[in-house]
């Protein structure tokens, strides 16, 4: 072998090794660096308003924006995390009092006059002795179970809270040097980059869609369905409204149900009540509010914005969430769409070639 192959293997050996030691030297700060990243972008055409206004002053508009972003995510974050933890408490006293008080198998024995679910307890009853399955006793055993489970993990809790802050920390910090040096970077990264220019603002214009379509499409329909359904809850007088609102926004982003697996059976358990005004307003809420806003904004936000397939879409979502944790919401469909988008500039490369 030659001495110029042996030391071209060296280089490149050499070269795959720094990277690696690189990689892992910043491994603990991925995640708060991926979100500072995304939220810079988002952010970023507010950021440039708000540095004309401070007369092109860089360092104080960035500080400034900093801030800003900080105050609008843990203002909310940390007034929902309180009214979450009361609202947790005060279910779990509701749910043991309405078992002591025996208003739970009441609630049940009109669940079973109702045709439907006659039938599917009719089912059931042909597969297993419905008579020795005591719901009260399962259902207390369960809250306390749940309830030892959280007690036991309690330092684990702490611990997730405290490496949450600083990850808040360290993200808020390379918000900072992103709106402060953010051009600068991306305009060198975009010239070491090699690929033709057309093609880089290609990639890149599809690239910032994706992050717009995911945030205000994804995250922000979320919210809004969130906050329209807890709002809801609030109005007919349903009790943990916050909770439940936080569970409507989490399950928006699953395509079959969606918030319905919340508000119908909570409409349901109303006519069981006999809050029948009540539970025909919610369902009214349900199908021609809530779910609109769903069938109308996400179309717009990514229908228009991207190429990507809704199914592709919910796989890239979960599937980026199990592999990168919550930035998963942004990674995975950035990366399907990174994948796409190369596709596309090779199919259009080829063409030339084979015309």
């Amino acid at each position: 072998m030659k001495k110029e192959h042996i030391f071209l293997i060296f280089i490149l050996f050499f070269t795959l090794l720094l990277f690696y030691l690189f990689y892992r030297i910043f491994f603990p700060f991925l995640e708060p660096i991926l979100w500072a990243i995304v939220i810079a972008i988002v952010c970023y055409p507010f950021f440039r308003k708000l540095q004309e206004l401070m007369k092109q002053r860089k360092a104080l508009s960035a500080m400034t924006m900093t801030l800003l972003v900080a105050f609008i995510l843990l203002l909310p974050f940390t007034l929902l995390i309180i009214s979450l933890a009361n609202e947790v408490v005060e279910g779990y006293q509701w749910v043991e009092e309405m078992i002591k008080t025996g208003r739970l198998q009441a609630y049940l024995e009109q669940l079973k006059r109702i045709p439907i679910f006659y039938q599917v307890f009719e089912k059931l009853g042909q597969y297993t002795d419905l008579s020795q399955i005591d719901p009260q006793h399962l259902l207390l055993k369960n809250i306390q179970q749940v309830s030892t489970f959280f007690y036991n993990q309690s330092s684990a809790i702490l611990k997730g809270l405290s490496n949450f802050i600083i990850g808040f920390l360290f993200a808020l910090l390379s918000l900072y040097y992103l709106f402060k040096d953010g051009h600068r970077l991306f305009e060198t990264l975009k010239e070491i980059l090699p690929i033709r220019p057309k093609e880089r603002d290609f990639l890149f214009h599809r690239l910032q869609e994706m992050i717009n379509a995911t945030i205000y499409g994804g995250i922000l329909i979320a919210v809004i369905q969130g906050l329209l359904g807890g709002l809801s809850f609030w109005i007919l007088g349903i009790p943990s409204p916050v909770f439940w609102g936080t569970a409507m926004a989490f399950l928006s982003f699953i395509p079959l149900g969606g918030t319905a697996l919340i508000w119908a059976p909570a409409a349901i358990l109303l006519f069981i009540q006999g809050a029948f005004l009540k539970g025909i307003i919610l369902l009214m809420i349900g199908i021609f509010i809530i779910s609109m806003v769903d069938n109308f904004l996400r179309p717009f936000f990514v229908g228009t914005r991207t190429n990507i397939h809704p199914l592709l879409l919910l796989f890239a979502v979960l599937g980026g969430i199990q592999v990168f944790g919550m930035i998963g919401l942004v990674a995975g469909p950035l990366i399907v769409v990174l994948c796409i988008t190369i596709i596309e500039i090779y199919i259009q490369g080829i063409k030339p070639m084979s015309s």
